[in-house]
């Protein structure tokens, strides 16, 4: 008897546990998914009272021996939640902020990539630029360099991943394309990293200038920003570049969200990457994204003439950035010192 008692308390306590995640986990979802439709904090905050002292109320009954009512009040409540939450889906018609306003599409003929709506704003202040949407056309034949630039704004852990290609043509100064997965922010959201568990966000894909995406982060932010020239064959780089249009094709045919944790600047990147060069492994760091420079160098496909904390010095960029004269070369400047990948075949 003693035994069978132990395990009905157990059993209790497990029940218990879970009950209270679940009323945790929708305290979240109906809080920023009610953000855009009950504007008022206090009425989100007195609907997210009821269903607590219901959640809370239903564990009691667990314990006080009417545990079958107790778990039909609450299956039916979580029912109906997780039912609402799986009708939310993402959208592309949405009020969206300026930066992200537009979405980027390609189309991909042999070498050639003839691209719409990349990027190229003119920032006067974190929050104000002139925009400029472009189409612009690129020869994955001139492709010969990838970097990698982190972007550092809530301490070293953390930080935002961007990729940018150079292409050069032999006469003029080498072209650089940054690609960003980001969120799609609505015009009256903010960044929020507990919102992007709960579907608070779409997925964006912006193809920029570095004069704009990553002086922006630089100059306007205050964000600390680091360049990294990465070793990786041609026909992998042209992968990559292909994979990216692919992406932003996707998001148009069918939209997606943002999830902090599975679907974002990182991880997105490392899946596209991993199509072409499979093998590489799992890693922290791969959540912990401010180490990835270390995960990369890891895999030895950093230039390395130093020791990762030498090359990290050098690929700091932001005094370079700030420096920069409004007529000259941004993507030049900002790379003197940047110890350099050998163009591999």
């Amino acid at each position: 008897m003693r035994i069978a008692a132990f395990f009905i308390v157990l059993l209790k306590l497990l029940a218990s546990l879970l009950m209270l995640l679940g009323v945790v986990w929708a305290c979240g979802a109906l809080w920023f998914q009610l953000a855009q439709s009950v504007k008022s904090g206090s009425a989100r905050g007195l609907l997210l009272g009821v269903w607590v002292g219901v959640g809370l109320y239903c564990v009691y009954l667990l314990w006080q021996q009417r545990a079958a009512k107790g778990l039909l009040i609450y299956g039916l409540l979580l029912a109906g939640i997780l039912a609402w939450w799986a009708s939310i889906q993402p959208s592309n018609t949405r009020q969206w902020a300026p930066d992200v306003a537009q979405q980027l599409s390609g189309t991909v003929q042999g070498d050639v990539v003839q691209l719409h709506n990349v990027r190229n704003f003119e920032w006067q202040t974190a929050s104000k630029a002139t925009a400029r949407w472009e189409d612009r056309r690129y020869d994955l034949g001139q492709l010969v360099s990838v970097d990698m630039a982190t972007s550092y704004w809530m301490g070293p852990a953390i930080a935002h991943t961007l990729v940018s290609f150079g292409f050069d043509d032999g006469k003029a100064p080498r072209r650089y394309l940054t690609f960003s997965v980001e969120i799609r922010k609505e015009r009256s959201e903010q960044f929020s990293a507990v919102g992007g568990f709960f579907k608070q966000f779409e997925l964006s894909l912006v193809a920029a200038e570095e004069r704009d995406i990553l002086r922006v982060r630089s100059n306007m932010r205050g964000e600390e920003v680091y360049l990294y020239s990465v070793a990786m064959p041609r026909a992998a780089m042209r992968s990559l570049f292909i994979a990216y249009v692919d992406k932003a094709n996707a998001l148009i045919e069918t939209p997606q969200f943002y999830h902090t944790l599975f679907a974002n600047c990182t991880t997105i990147v490392f899946d596209m990457v991993r199509s072409i060069v499979p093998g590489l492994p799992m890693d922290w760091r791969l959540l912990a994204s401010g180490y990835l420079p270390q995960y990369v160098d890891s895999l030895g496909a950093l230039a390395r003439p130093n020791d990762f904390e030498a090359i990290q010095a050098a690929a700091h960029i932001n005094a370079r950035a700030k420096a920069v004269r409004p007529d000259a070369d941004f993507s030049s400047a900002i790379r003197q010192g940047v110890p350099q990948a050998p163009l591999q075949p």
